[in-house]
């Protein structure tokens, strides 16, 4: 079993920065594919990025490429994502995800654990 931690959530202004945290446990971090994901009010869960074990391949939605960076750190099991000038549509619960098999994904039904979902919103 793996147990994600998120942090970093919380309230920011539009063009803000924010970078969100999550720190695995339970499994060889580096045995997995992580994965960012959100949900606003109203929507389904949705895709935002995806890290390769190693870190060398990302994979991003449209709306945020450019804007996000993923990125992971294997000796801290911990996966990031910062988020660069943010705008009101950002505001979503935001979903740590791992998935143990050896391609990316972009699709929430393949990933097999999730963290809790800390909330950001971006509101001036």
């Amino acid at each position: 079993q793996v147990q994600l931690v998120e942090s970093g959530g919380g309230l920011v202004r539009p063009g803000d920065s924010l970078t969100l945290s999550c720190t695995t446990s339970g499994r060889t971090f580096d045995s997995l594919v992580m994965g960012w994901f959100r949900q606003a009010p109203g929507k389904e869960r949705a895709f935002v990025a995806a890290l390769s074990r190693s870190g060398n391949t990302q994979r991003y939605a449209d709306s945020v490429e450019g804007r996000f960076t993923i990125s992971r750190d294997n000796a801290k099991n911990t996966v990031y994502l910062q988020m660069n000038t943010v705008v009101p549509e950002y505001t979503a619960v935001y979903y740590c995800a791992a998935d143990s098999a050896w391609y990316i994904s972009q699709g929430p039904n393949d990933y097999d654990y999730w963290g809790q979902g800390p909330q950001v919103t971006v509101s001036s």
